[in-house]
């Protein structure tokens, strides 16, 4: 049996943490919301002891407690000795994101008063939360992610161990809706032929076989396809050393439809034949992912 997991979500209000926990809930870990940080550790003992019925627990922290921060350094401490895989996840969306829900659910932040605005409890909070999100595990970025996709984000962080060292994400995206805020790689796709250009391919995706036949065809495209490949290739086993268990990389064009999404399948066609990995693809503007 894989060791059991622990896994800490927190992150801004409004980001999506409920919806975190409760998908994880519905995958069977033991949940608890809005639980104190000093009391992490007596918890974790309790899910996690051999006489109970858990195998997995997940918890969210927020910033009320104005001294969690020295409380979780020390829960933290205290977890590494009972051999569990702790994961820590952290959530957050841009201030717009995060102020148009807050005007949409007319819910209270937790920070704010007659003294402090919204805006500046956003602030606060992120400071107040700087801590985990420097130690975070996965940091996901929700500003233009739907309620559907998170659960899907939430449900592949939380596959069962099955002896793969790393998670690994390709995600496409058009760079005229923004760029992603939560990959750890971006490389530009821009510079190839586009399609968009092709009046018979226009209304098509790099899904589609006429695409794929037009980019595959340009010598420019398996340059660009051998040279990413070749990087990511050479650099995985630096980050599996250094304990890292989800990398995500973006692959970006104008649109995101075309270009982008070619390399993208073409990568996880490429990564998910090593076994060792667990391969996502994913295409920000088609809301499509695929997994290996």
């Amino acid at each position: 049996m894989s060791a059991p997991k622990f896994f800490i979500i927190s992150g801004t209000s409004g980001s999506g943490k409920s919806i975190a926990l409760q998908v994880l809930e519905d995958l069977g870990f033991y949940c608890i919301d809005n639980l104190p940080a000093s009391l992490v550790p007596e918890m974790a003992a309790r899910v996690l002891g051999n006489n109970t019925t858990h195998h997995n627990c997940a918890v969210s922290i927020d910033s009320r407690n104005q001294d969690f921060i020295g409380d979780l350094k020390n829960s933290f401490d205290t977890l590494a000795s009972f051999h569990v895989e702790t994961r820590v996840i952290f959530l957050d969306a841009d201030d717009n994101t995060l102020l148009k829900r807050y005007s949409e659910t007319r819910r209270k932040h937790p920070l704010s008063d007659e003294n402090t605005s919204l805006l500046e409890a956003i602030h606060k909070e992120r400071e107040l939360l700087d801590y985990l999100y420097s130690i975070a595990d996965r940091r996901i970025n929700t500003s233009t992610t739907t309620p559907h996709e998170l659960r899907t984000i939430i449900r592949d962080e939380s596959v069962q161990d099955d002896g793969r060292a790393v998670t690994l994400l390709f995600e496409s995206f058009g760079f005229k809706y923004g760029n992603p805020t939560d990959v750890d790689f971006m490389f530009d796709v821009r510079c190839l032929p586009n399609p968009h250009w092709q009046p018979e391919l226009r209304p098509l995706t790099g899904l589609d076989q006429p695409v794929a036949d037009f980019l595959s065809a340009q010598d420019l495209t398996h340059a660009m396809l051998q040279q990413i490949r070749d990087f990511v290739a050479y650099w995985l086993p630096h980050f599996i050393a250094d304990n890292r268990n989800y990398i995500t990389i973006g692959i970006g064009c104008t649109g995101g439809q075309h270009r982008s999404v070619y390399l993208v399948n073409q990568l996880w066609q490429h990564f998910s034949q090593n076994k060792t990995l667990h391969t996502l693809a994913r295409h920000r503007e088609l809301r499509h992912t695929t997994h290996a």
